[in-house]
């Protein structure tokens, strides 16, 4: 089992960084494959990012591509995700999540695992 606690979010203007950080509590962290999610007000939760249970294989979403980086550090049992170039449309909660021996799927039902969420909030 895992817990996962979220932090980093905050408000930024559009064109604006942030990084966000997820650490995992629990045994066996390199044996789980991590994810970002996010859901706005009123809409399904998009996936975001996911990274392999190495660090070599990284995955995104078509809307952020190019514009936010998925890293993780087994040694420190952390996730982070830096999203650059933020735009209004990316705002939403972001949730951390874990899939046991997972290889980084899109499908939010893989993950046994989620965190409470962080907001993020790009102004225009």
């Amino acid at each position: 089992q895992v817990q996962l606690v979220e932090s980093g979010g905050g408000l930024v203007q559009a064109g604006g960084s942030l990084k966000l950080s997820c650490a995992a509590s629990g045994r066996a962290f390199s044996s789980y494959a991590m994810a970002w999610f996010r859901q706005a007000p009123g809409k399904e939760r998009v996936f975001v990012a996911a990274i392999g249970r190495s660090d070599s294989s990284t995955y995104y979403g078509d809307s952020v591509k190019g514009r936010f980086t998925i890293s993780r550090d087994n040694a420190k049992n952390t996730v982070t995700l830096q999203m650059n170039s933020l735009k209004p449309e990316d705002t939403a909660i972001y949730y951390c999540a874990a899939d046991w021996w997972g290889s980084g799927s899109s499908d939010p039902s893989r993950y046994e695992y989620r965190g409470q969420g962080t907001q993020v909030t790009v102004s225009s």
